[in-house]
């Protein structure tokens, strides 16, 4: 797809009022891919006065109208999902065969899943002499990051539109041209004018505009703790609703009964999958004493194969914050079995797939979320240690439990405090709700519980 030079506001594309202008760079070349415009504070309230104007209408269509208009959305997304593909891999770096999978597949499911839900979700309910209407909330603010460009804006689009809101996007200043392809597909499904609307922009200017706006009803935000905080602060300041998926330090657990070999490579995979650059990935690794060293060979192995098969990160910043982690990492005792701080390649911005032994719960890489393809191993002595150094972080987003057999596994996973726990590597669910305890959020998506957050609750009394 061509780049577009303006916004997507009330069904078209429009000049931006701001005058600057977003570079976006091919993380594997550093070479630029597109331009995009970079919106102020006057693109976002043209946004949001069109998304407050088609509320009304978009509200009291029926919820078997608004699920046809999703399931044309998903048709839109399948019918363009190469597209899709090839543009992430431009923008994000991420290897084609992943961003054909996950980047486009995963969405098309997220994205069918709305328009099912949004079918046979019971809007009213009969309660002792009361109906209880569950009605949408209103135009929402959606503010999404970059790690997983299109899954993150459908995480939070299709369920809106479901729940009868009107929706304003700000996307990730890395990702732009994924987020103007989804308004090209909305447009071209028929989605009406004024109730998807897009802004793209820098996060300190679009992105505060967006959460700050008194027209805004809803902010829903995906990224790093230390900006959800403060969207948190200036939500509460305005009693405005919030939804936060924010940062993770997920302990993968491995009970002593469990298959080592298997636990091991499947954990390892799961931080290197998007190079590293999953906030719910186990980058937290635990394994009992007695199989520890046997555990850090099986990791040091299977990740020196993932050397040449994963891609860079995202931009440059983020390349010299993974790679001073794992300085850090050598500095405070830990010690390197796979990978390194060195840059493996000379052009692009490139990590070594790294995996760390001999690392203690109290360290920088075992408390702090790297965002890189970066594991470290904890050991521990008995469960009462393993489940105190699983809980032992301000995070609480996943979580992984290996066992022999899977109530084992389950009677851990249910003392973790945290959000979700794939049990002996149970596979994705796009209907099971996602997000965090503690600092890892507020709120859930996907499934019911993701289209709930856009709800708010009316009861009449007979």
């Amino acid at each position: 797809m061509k780049p577009h030079d303006g916004m997507y506001i009330d069904g078209a594309w429009r000049p931006a009022a701001g005058t600057g202008t977003i570079t976006v760079l091919n993380p594997v070349d550093e070479r630029p891919v597109g331009e995009v415009p970079a919106g102020d504070a006057q693109d976002v309230d043209a946004a949001v006065r069109a998304a407050r104007a088609a509320l009304p209408s978009w509200s009291a269509t029926p919820p078997a109208e608004r699920a046809a208009l999703i399931g044309a959305l998903r048709d839109r997304l399948v019918a363009r999902k190469d597209e899709i593909a090839e543009t992430v891999t431009a923008e994000l770096g991420s290897p084609l065969a992943f961003s054909e999978a996950v980047h486009a597949g995963v969405p098309i499911l997220v994205s069918g899943s709305y328009a099912e839900l949004a079918a046979t979700h019971a809007f009213e309910e009969r309660v002792g002499n009361s109906t209880v209407y569950l009605e949408p909330i209103g135009v929402v603010g959606a503010i999404t990051p970059w790690n997983y460009p299109l899954h993150q804006i459908v995480n939070k689009v299709a369920p809106a539109l479901a729940a009868g809101c009107t929706v304003v996007l700000k996307p990730a200043e890395d990702t732009p041209l994924t987020a103007q392809l989804f308004a090209e597909a909305a447009h071209e499904a028929g989605i009406p004018a004024g109730v998807f609307n897009l802004v793209t922009g820098l996060g300190p200017v679009a992105g505060q505009a967006l959460a700050e706006h008194e027209g805004v009803d809803l902010v829903s935000f995906t990224g790093s703790t230390a900006v959800g905080k403060r969207i948190g602060a200036t939500a509460g300041a305005a009693v405005k609703r919030v939804a936060l998926e924010l940062g993770g330090k997920s302990a993968n657990v491995i009970l002593p009964s469990a298959d080592l070999a298997k636990a091991v490579n499947v954990g390892v995979a799961n931080v290197m999958s998007n190079s590293g650059q999953t906030c719910s990935a186990w980058t937290r690794m635990l394994v009992h004493t007695d199989r520890y060293d046997e555990a850090v060979e099986l990791a040091a192995a299977a990740a020196a194969k993932y050397g040449p098969r994963i891609g860079p990160v995202v931009n440059a910043k983020q390349q010299a914050r993974v790679r001073g982690y794992i300085e850090k990492g050598v500095e405070e005792g830990a010690r390197i079995v796979a990978g390194g701080p060195e840059s493996p390649q000379e052009q692009g911005y490139y990590v070594q797939p790294t995996v760390f032994a001999d690392v203690t719960p109290e360290m920088t890489i075992a408390q702090e979320e790297i965002f890189g393809p970066v594991v470290s191993l904890i050991r521990y002595e008995d469960e009462e240690d393993a489940l105190r150094i699983a809980n032992g972080t301000v995070y609480g987003l996943a979580g992984a439990v290996w066992a022999a057999d899977d109530a084992e596994a389950i009677a851990f996973a249910r003392r973790m405090d945290t959000g979700q726990v794939d049990i002996n590597g149970g596979s994705f669910n796009p209907l099971a709700p996602f997000g965090g305890y503690k600092q890892s959020g507020v709120g859930r998506e996907l499934g019911a519980h993701g289209l709930a957050e856009y709800l708010q609750t009316k009861s009449l009394q007979f």
